[in-house]
């Protein structure tokens, strides 16, 4: 009894300790269901985070290819534009400018002709329109023209020692304006017929008309168009040191100015001689040398041919065109030279085109009545064929004249 009580007793014990031993197994269990539950949520709170912040990610993932698909259109259509850019080239301007040149204008005559037929005596009775009626407008339609004016134009009285001196009442500078010509060459024998007076009344009378003036010591440069022409002119008897210096330095100073065409007259050669002598073709290529565009030459009073010289032209003579020095010569054939120079951007290229237009110095054969006369037909021929035989002789080689116009090139 005592062992059972005491079973029972341990066992009583063990009862009385079963339920504290049960519930400390009943509060293990239910902490091992707590902190269970707490793993099971935190894990799960991670996991939801983590979920989260991929979410956070993909969102920029998925939005990411949009993005770069539209900056790589954009940038696509910028490098097409840049492309585009590139590709397509600036646009290119062009310039034509045409410019004329005639030879020896006498506005004028010697005084000691008494002539009834004179100059003077046909601009008193006829008016100064009747001298450019021949013309045919051809000054009117270019971009320029240069003439030389073998002449004073002056009230002056004193005269130089020799025997041809000449000289036009002032008012004879409208006939340059009634005949589309813009600027005159001074360097010739001519123009100091009557002494320093003379000269200084020609350039104020010139200067009153509007009319440009070179020669010597002045230049004239003019803007057509946007482009920036000058004019020199010399005498040119010799080759000499003295003019090659002269001119190589003027041509320079032009091109400091930023002229780009450059045209040098020279007054050379010997009176009557249709071929020119060695020392213009010399001092006419030293002048393209040294970076002159077109070289005019007049004097001999009767035409030489042309030359082309370095992709350049030279004008040995032009002959006669208003003269009023002589009543009626013998050769009375003359020409406009004209030449249109092209420009690209601004620059001269090297696009030949000359016109050679045959006059003659008289609307009549049988004297000079001092109105320079537009060819046609057979007359036009004939002038056209001595110019293109005496620049044969030049540049030996053939020259083609293009059907039904005015223009000559070398072959």
């Amino acid at each position: 009894m005592n062992e059972e009580t005491e079973k029972k007793g341990t066992e009583t014990r063990l009862l009385r300790h079963r339920p504290p031993r049960k519930r400390r197994n009943i509060i293990l269990i239910f902490l091992l269901i707590l902190i269970a539950s707490g793993g099971t949520y935190y894990f799960s709170g991670l996991n939801s985070e983590t979920a989260s912040t991929k979410l956070t990610k993909k969102e920029p993932v998925r939005t990411e290819p949009v993005t770069k698909a539209s900056t790589k259109g954009e940038t696509k259509q910028e490098e097409k534009t840049a492309d585009n850019q590139t590709a397509t080239p600036e646009p290119v301007t062009e310039t034509s400018i045409k410019i004329s040149a005639a030879g020896d204008f006498t506005l004028g005559t010697d005084e000691s002709f008494t002539y009834s037929d004179s100059f003077v005596k046909t601009a008193s009775t006829n008016g100064l329109p009747y001298f450019v009626k021949g013309l045919n407008d051809i000054f009117k339609n270019d971009d320029l023209t240069t003439v030389n004016l073998e002449t004073t134009l002056t009230n002056a009285t004193q005269k130089a020692q020799k025997t041809f001196r000449f000289k036009g009442d002032p008012s004879y500078a409208q006939i340059l304006e009634l005949g589309g010509i813009e600027a005159v060459n001074l360097a010739n024998n001519h123009i100091h017929d009557y002494l320093e007076k003379g000269y200084t009344d020609t350039i104020n009378t010139l200067e009153n008309q509007k009319i440009g003036y070179f020669g010597y010591d002045h230049q004239f440069i003019t803007t057509v168009k946007g482009v920036k022409i000058g004019a020199l002119g010399y005498e040119g008897w010799n080759d000499s040191a003295d003019v090659r210096n002269r001119t190589a330095q003027d041509i320079k100073n032009l091109r400091d100015q930023g002229v780009q065409i450059i045209l040098v007259h020279y007054h050379w050669g010997n009176e009557g001689h249709y071929v020119p002598e060695g020392s213009q073709k010399s001092l006419a290529h030293y002048t393209i040398d040294s970076g002159a565009d077109l070289v005019l030459g007049h004097h001999p009073h009767v035409v030489q041919g042309i030359e082309e010289y370095k992709g350049k032209f030279i004008v040995y003579s032009l002959g006669n065109f208003m003269f009023g020095g002589n009543r009626n010569p013998r050769d009375k054939d003359t020409f406009v030279f004209q030449q249109t120079f092209h420009l690209k951007n601004g620059l001269l290229t090297d696009q030949k085109e000359i016109n050679v237009v045959p006059f003659s110095i008289s609307s009549v054969s049988s004297r000079n009545n001092y109105q320079p006369t537009l060819l046609t037909g057979a007359e036009h021929d004939r002038v056209k064929k001595k110019i293109i035989d005496a620049s044969n002789k030049i540049n030996g080689s053939d020259w083609l004249v293009y059907e039904n116009k005015d223009q000559v090139a070398k072959k």
